[in-house]
């Protein structure tokens, strides 16, 4: 009878808390809501209010007429460009380049991390660390200029290497667009490897200890205690980094727009293998003027984001539910 009673008594507790609402909890942690308030100010103003631009998708856009002013063209924007022939090239570039940068990035940088971890000399492990980080530091800009160096045809440094070495004549890496396909992953990988193994090493340094001396004492080696320990630990933070990485895979190289745009050194010629939906966008804007096009490819773009946002929570929900996002 007391035990019934008290499970009632919780019950009726919780259903008058939940009928308080929404501004019972500002007036009681009015507190953390006012420190919350700068911050969702920023977003919303930043992320929230230029949404209203979408409607130029829609819009034969005139600046002197304004948002307002200009007339109406319903689909006829995001007919244009599906129609073009850009528009297959630029939306399989994104998708492969992408897909790649992700295997490749998550799957490198938990190789590396693993190896860093398994240096016993804490000085050497945060030297590699620094090291491989680095690279992530540095500005594509600067980045473009360092592959140019390697690159080029009449003074590169691996043009005249296979020449005083093999005898093979100066290639045209920055005329031949099929070199790109290869060059534009590794590019990537040197940048942003680092990062992902700074992630991984602190998800290693989170593992129990225990679990590693019992695997020594049942006999296990270092690749066992790898494959048994190791990986299937970190495998929460892997579906962490898929879903995070997963809403960006339409965008340009996970936000490394300048991958795309500044180490091709915005060659035309290498467009068919450099083009990506994000340098599509900005090219029709800078070369065309045509902000109505421009905005569809981008509402295009962001649609399909979100549809791969949950597409990818729905399959990581499946199989974990605890490392889904919603």
């Amino acid at each position: 009878m007391l035990t019934s009673a008290a499970t009632q008594a919780r019950k009726t507790k919780g259903r008058n808390r939940s009928r308080r609402g929404f501004l019972w909890e500002m007036r009681r942690h009015h507190a953390l809501y006012a420190m919350m308030l700068p911050g969702l100010l920023a977003f919303f103003v930043i992320n929230y209010i230029p949404m209203g631009g979408i409607v130029i998708a829609f819009q034969d856009y005139n600046p002197v007429k304004g948002l307002f002013g200009s007339e109406w063209n319903g689909f006829e924007n995001f007919r244009f460009f599906f129609a073009s022939n850009s528009a297959a090239n630029v939306t399989i570039n994104t998708i492969c380049y992408n897909l790649a940068f992700m295997v490749l990035g998550i799957g490198l940088g938990m190789f590396s991390a693993i190896l860093i971890s398994q240096l016993r000399a804490k000085r050497a492990a945060a030297f590699y660390k620094s090291v491989i980080f680095l690279p992530y530091l540095i500005s594509w800009v600067v980045a473009a200029y360092l592959l140019f160096a390697i690159l080029s045809v009449d003074k590169g440094i691996l043009n005249r290497a296979l020449e005083e070495w093999f005898g093979v004549p100066p290639v045209q890496w920055y005329s031949v667009p099929d070199y790109w396909y290869v060059i534009l992953p590794i590019a990537y990988v040197w940048k942003n490897a680092g990062y992902f193994a700074v992630i991984f090493y602190a998800g290693i340094t989170g593992i129990s200890m225990d679990l590693y001396e019992a695997a020594e004492v049942d006999g296990a080696g270092k690749l066992r205690q790898m494959i048994s320990i190791t990986i299937p630990s970190l495998l929460p933070l892997v579906l962490t980094l898929f879903l995070l990485q997963a809403g960006k895979i339409f965008f340009a190289a996970f936000g490394d727009w300048g991958l795309f745009y500044n180490l091709p050194m915005q060659s035309g010629i290498l467009y068919t293998a450099t083009d990506v939906i994000d340098t599509y966008v900005y090219n029709s804007l800078r070369k065309m003027n045509d902000f109505g096009m421009s905005t569809a490819v981008g509402l295009y773009q962001s649609v399909v984001g979100c549809a791969l946002v949950l597409v990818s929570n729905w399959a990581v929900r499946r199989f974990d539910r605890e490392s889904a996002i919603f």
